[in-house]
């Protein structure tokens, strides 16, 4: 079976990655519509903080407009996410994303699959060039 995420390891520290991916992705033609830092939520809900986790919600608004023109359960899945977080076991700065085309499969619509595996390729370029 294939993997579900594409992951790739830093040097860089958690928020030097976060800097760098999103930089990466306007490259890339992609914005970050969203930034959930979980151990913000986590201290304001009065529990101990967890390592270092965040989510990036990011978007490409053409490609968003035709999946969704192709169909409409893609926005199940939408915006994307990328995470970028401190492994456990490393304690290494991951940059990470859960695949476009393992995503739209699960619709059974292989009319999307151009779109998503175009979606996939440049996210997946994004992470990787901003771990280098």
């Amino acid at each position: 079976m294939a993997e579900h995420f594409v992951a790739v390891a830093t040097q860089d520290s958690v928020s030097d990655a976060i800097q760098s991916v999103t930089r990466h992705l306007q490259e890339h033609q992609f914005g970050v519509l969203w930034h959930l830092d979980i151990n913000e939520k986590l201290q304001e809900k009065g529990l101990e903080p967890a390592l270092p986790f965040h989510v990036l919600e990011v978007c490409s608004a053409p490609r968003a407009k035709q999946a969704l023109t192709a169909n409409q359960q893609v926005g199940y899945f939408l915006p994307c996410k990328i995470v970028v977080y401190t492994d456990a076991n490393t304690q290494g700065t991951i940059i990470g994303l859960q695949r476009p085309i393992l995503m739209t499969e699960l619709l059974g619509d292989p009319g999307l699959e151009p779109l998503a595996r175009e979606v996939e390729e440049l996210l997946t370029a994004a992470i990787r060039e901003a771990a280098r």
